[in-house]
């Protein structure tokens, strides 16, 4: 368990190095949370995950009540990811997140349909998702890519592409 928590403490470093040093910062409180999230659920003893888990939650609904940061343990996350404003931020699940992505407001990576609840982004390294993008189904954004500020992403997006528009165009 220790060398499972020096971890945790070295990814939630490296998420304040990325978030400019900020402990404040609703985006990285919100990262924090879910890498804490992820580390209670190493922990084998249930009767020592419960209180962790307690905490966890309430860490969870802050940030998604006070926040409006919806960002479940059970999302994969990268290294270095930010969180870059707050405000109305979802993201599914079973969504996958790489390293180095950047998430600004009022985004949403979803399901497109509830029949289809595993069906969510992949996001591959260094992907920029503008303010107000929503980024449906079993998509992939390629490494690199940019999602423009309100696109609607439906399809694959290449490595390195700009997405813009609704539905998005690739540039």
């Amino acid at each position: 368990m220790t060398s499972g928590f020096s971890n945790l403490c070295a990814q939630i470093a490296e998420d304040y190095a990325a978030h400019g040093r900020e402990w404040t910062k609703p985006g990285f409180r919100s990262v924090a949370i879910h890498r804490f999230g992820v580390w209670r659920m190493t922990v084998k003893s249930r009767l020592l995950r419960a209180p962790l888990s307690m905490l966890y939650r309430w860490g969870y609904r802050h940030c998604r009540n006070v926040y409006g940061i919806e960002l479940p343990y059970t999302v994969t996350l990268g290294r270095r990811v930010v969180v870059e404003h707050q405000g109305g931020i979802v993201i599914h699940g079973r969504s996958r997140i790489g390293d180095d992505c950047i998430i600004r407001q009022n985004c949403t990576l979803g399901i497109r349909r509830l029949t289809d609840l595993d069906d969510a982004p992949t996001l591959e390294a260094g992907v920029s998702v503008g303010a107000g993008a929503v980024i449906l189904g079993a998509v992939t954004l390629g490494r690199g890519c940019a999602v423009g500020a309100n696109a609607v992403v439906l399809s694959d997006v290449p490595p390195g592409a700009l997405a813009i528009g609704v539905p998005a165009r690739f540039d």
